[in-house]
């Protein structure tokens, strides 16, 4: 299982990565929109950072133009993935990209016929969004269940990227269903650790520590 940050800000992610336990990043067209500066060298600069996968999303619709855009995205750094959403076009250059040795992020998968068909178009990673589709009533955390079953039972080798996660409660689900990624916000992550009784349990700890009058010397 790897944790990527869904983030374009490399001031969150660089403490993040600190940690040792950040696996890549994803961003996406709206997260680099938000950033001051030029696009490529925001990636350029997160890619240097994070060693894994760092996706990065192409803008054209059209197949011939998505491909030109994910030449010029893929210099940025070897590890760039190339994030192509999941329309007709979209797959036309995933398999193009794929042949070409480009790793591809099939992302804005909301079916499992749409999982099925990127991952015979040979995507590195596809991704679900679970909170988009939670968001107007249907099961965000069936459809990971769903795809895991479906890739199971055909061998598939592209790899689930959970993705549009709310909650440490969707993290908790999509890696009991056997997600290979989740892709999660700075403040999501904060959160994995948080917990009131480890902060009153160290408060503990100090305060008897203090008292005793010792020291770690």
């Amino acid at each position: 299982m790897k944790i990527f940050l869904d983030s374009s800000d490399i001031n969150e992610i660089k403490p993040l990565n600190k940690t040792g336990l950040i696996d890549g990043v994803t961003t996406n067209p709206s997260l680099l929109a938000k950033q001051q500066g030029n696009f490529k060298q925001i990636l350029k600069s997160i890619a240097n950072e994070v060693k894994g996968p760092i996706s990065a999303e192409v803008t054209a619709i059209k197949a011939d133009k998505m491909i030109d855009e994910a030449r010029i995205l893929q210099k940025i750094a070897k590890n760039i993935v190339i994030k192509i959403p999941l329309t007709l076009d979209g797959l036309i250059a995933c398999n193009y990209l794929i042949k070409k040795k480009f790793m591809v992020n099939v992302t804005l998968c909301f079916s499992v016929s749409q999982a099925l068909l990127a991952a015979k178009a040979g995507a590195t990673f596809i991704s679900p969004f679970v909170g988009r589709l939670d968001d107007i009533g249907e099961n965000g955390l069936q459809l990971i269940k769903d795809i895991r079953t479906v890739y199971d039972n055909f061998n598939f080798k592209t790899k689930i990227l959970a993705a549009s996660i709310r909650t440490v409660t969707h993290i908790q689900e999509v890696l009991k269903i056997g997600a290979d990624v989740v892709t999660i916000p700075p403040k999501i992550f904060h959160e994995l650790y948080k917990h009131e009784l480890t902060v009153k349990g160290l408060e503990t700890f100090l305060s008897d520590w203090k008292k005793s009058g010792k020291q770690i010397n």
